[in-house]
Formats: structure tokens, sequence, C-alpha cells
């Protein structure tokens, strides 16, 4: 499944909350918490995408396997959240760079100069030679 599939809205809260094993209230003190944020309908029904799914049941580990109270739950979505957007940051300036140094080597060229014994008084032969980048 693609991130957009990841990211699109499809669960009403009765059919999110029995996926994941949460009473529906549980997830509504989760939103109002800021913990999870569900897409809302025109009508303002909420809906869960599998995404939002993954992030509940992650919250369901963290406090019934770990002891999390809301709060470190809370530190540790945000920290998880911000270790995410550093590595696609880190990802976007690791592709920029690639990209620069394959434009840098298409466009320089060097003379090389094959190296002989220094004895040898023959003229030696120049070659041209591109990066293949």
């Amino acid at each position: 499944m693609s991130v957009d599939e990841r990211r699109q809205p499809r669960y009403m809260i009765s059919v999110a909350a029995e996926l994941v094993g949460m009473h529906p209230q549980t997830l509504r003190i989760y939103e109002a918490k800021g913990l999870v944020t569900p897409k809302r309908t025109p009508g303002n029904t909420r809906l869960y995408s599998e995404a939002d799914l993954e992030r509940l049941r992650l919250i369901q580990q963290l406090t019934t396997d770990l002891g999390l109270n809301l709060a470190g739950v809370e530190l540790v979505l945000r920290l998880r959240d911000e270790v995410q957007r550093l590595r696609a940051r880190m990802e976007r300036v690791e592709r920029q760079a690639r990209d620069e140094v394959q434009r840098v080597h298409k466009q320089y060229r060097r003379d090389l100069v094959l190296y002989s014994d220094v004895h040898d008084t023959r003229p030696v032969k120049a070659s041209r030679w591109t990066s293949r980048g």
C-alpha cells in the first residue's frame, strides 16, 4: 500500500475502534488530546485512515505494553513525528546532492597525461577522459 493510500480516510469511528480493539470513546479522547487527527466529512463524521489506525495501535502498545501515560505517549509521538520529518528532509537533501554531483560530473572534463618512466624520453600521448556520472 502506498503512502497516499495509507493516508486515505476510510473508516468511521465505530469501524476504526473495532479494528484496533478500542472503545470509540477512547478514540475521541485521543483526538481531544491531539494524539490522532482523523479527517472529517462535510457532515463532521470522523474518518480514520490506515495511517491513523497504525498510530492508534502504537498508542495502545505504548500505554499497554510499556505502561506510559498519555503525556508520555504524546512526547514519544512528537519525537517520532520529528524523526520522520528529519528523515524525509535528509533524504531530500541527499537526493539533491546526488543530482548536483551528477550535474557537475557531466560538465567537467580533464586531460589525462599518461605517466611514463622518467628516463624514457619518448613523447607520451595525451588522452581525453570524461566522467560517466
